[in-house]
């Protein structure tokens, strides 16, 4: 995908967008939850119905609602009965912060919607930054209901006319609609960053199809275009193929070349090739964990990577013993993209440092709440001492997140989150 054009190249080189911060409120079990200090790779940790898929869904629904419509992103989702947390009556409201660029501005993203008899509506939506250090933050764009100005130029300032732009439906994002416009580039620059968003849910029968021939820059999210990924890297990108190849030698066993080749019929083959034998093994009769691994590689290895990258439990299929070296896969891909994913494995666990791990539990009301593996009493000075994280937690030294022990808050070091 072509970098955003409304940027500078200087800027563009400067580094990824990241996002620093997320708030969200009556989404599901997310009653009201924040997670501060962000790193670049982010990892959810929790037993099963804490909430980690509930998160992921979260960034995968704002990258529907501005891929495809906020109507389309609700509704599939069963509208506000099965969306909005149990109990409440306000608005779901997303709310994150963020820079375009390493040194640059905080800006400040806020979303809510609510629902009325002809469907949803956007409630509230703004854009804030402050452009000096001194500075007060001040909203560039503001909209309710449709209605709504916006400060256009490359650097929006308080003191510079605000401009009445009405949309055409209350469903309408306003980010998404104008960022359309070359005259809106800070708001075109988020556009940018969330349709940009790759949320994997990668399914391994998926993988085995056979697709209509033709070269596909990036994976899609069940990954059922495998075969146009790896036939796109070979005529476009060889060198990293190669590069890619020789990471599954290092991991797979007699691995020696993965194939992609067109039938008489217009679909695309995919064939792994195990040394010493000559005739390669059709992919629906290959391993999971090979086919996975693949996957996980076009997209941590892409030549013009998301900037954003979501993995739910990349785990599964895997030997315990790859999971360490999958989690530097991943933080070195983190220096291109900023990266989300859940887990439930203390070898992946294993990989990681503790700022980057994120334990949800639920509390005594049912809602998800969250900590940051650092702020956990002990676990830092454990870290320090020589203790990989996946074996504190298996020891119980989290105190929090154990799926047989009725999880509640844990003693925290300090008060960020």
């Amino acid at each position: 995908m072509a970098k955003n054009p409304t940027q500078p190249a200087a800027a563009q080189a400067s580094g990824p967008a990241r996002i620093e911060y997320l708030r969200v409120e009556n989404y599901r079990a997310l009653r009201c939850i924040e997670f501060k200090n962000l790193t670049p790779l982010a990892v959810l940790l929790g037993p099963n119905g804490s909430g980690k898929s509930t998160i992921f869904d979260v960034f995968n629904f704002l990258s529907e609602c501005f891929q495809f419509g906020l109507r389309h992103a609700w509704d599939r989702r069963g509208k506000a009965k099965e969306l909005r947390t149990r109990g409440q009556d306000g608005p779901v409201t997303i709310e994150i912060k963020y820079r375009e660029h390493p040194g640059q501005p905080i800006i400040t993203y806020h979303l809510s919607i609510d629902e009325g008899p002809k469907g949803p509506s956007v409630s509230a939506e703004w854009l804030q930054w402050r452009r000096g250090a001194k500075g007060k933050p001040f909203r560039f764009l503001d909209y309710k209901d449709g209605q709504g100005r916006v400060i256009s130029g490359e650097m929006p300032d308080e003191s510079d006319q605000r401009i009445e732009k009405p949309l055409r439906s209350r469903d309408l994002i306003a980010v998404s609609t104008l960022g359309q416009l070359a005259e809106h580039p800070r708001v075109a620059a988020l556009r940018e960053f969330i349709t940009d968003w790759y949320v994997s849910y990668l399914s391994i029968d998926d993988t085995r199809g056979q697709p209509d021939a033709g070269p596909q820059e990036r994976l899609s999210k069940t990954g059922d275009n495998l075969p146009n990924v790896v036939q796109y890297l070979k005529e476009q990108h060889p060198n990293q193929l190669e590069d890619i190849f020789n990471i599954l030698k290092r991991r797979v066993p007699r691995l020696e070349r993965v194939l992609a080749e067109p039938m008489p019929d217009g679909r695309l083959l995919l064939q792994i090739k195990d040394a010493p034998f000559e005739q390669p093994v059709l992919s629906r009769f290959a391993s999971d964990g090979t086919l996975k691994l693949l996957a996980y590689m076009t997209v941590l290895h892409d030549p013009d990577p998301p900037q954003f990258i979501g993995i739910e439990e990349p785990e599964n299929f895997l030997h315990p013993r790859l999971l360490p070296e999958l989690a530097e896969e991943c933080r070195s891909a983190a220096v291109r993209s900023q990266m989300l994913a859940t887990t439930h494995s203390p070898f992946f666990l294993n990989g990681l440092r503790a700022e980057e791990v994120r334990v949800l539990y639920r509390d005594e009301q049912g809602y998800t709440q969250t900590v940051r593996a650092a702020d956990i009493q002990g676990v830092p000075e454990f870290v320090q001492a020589g203790a990989a994280l996946g074996h504190l937690w298996l020891e119980g030294r989290f105190g929090v997140g154990d799926p047989l022990v009725r999880a509640g808050g844990p003693a925290i070091k300090g008060k960020s989150r």
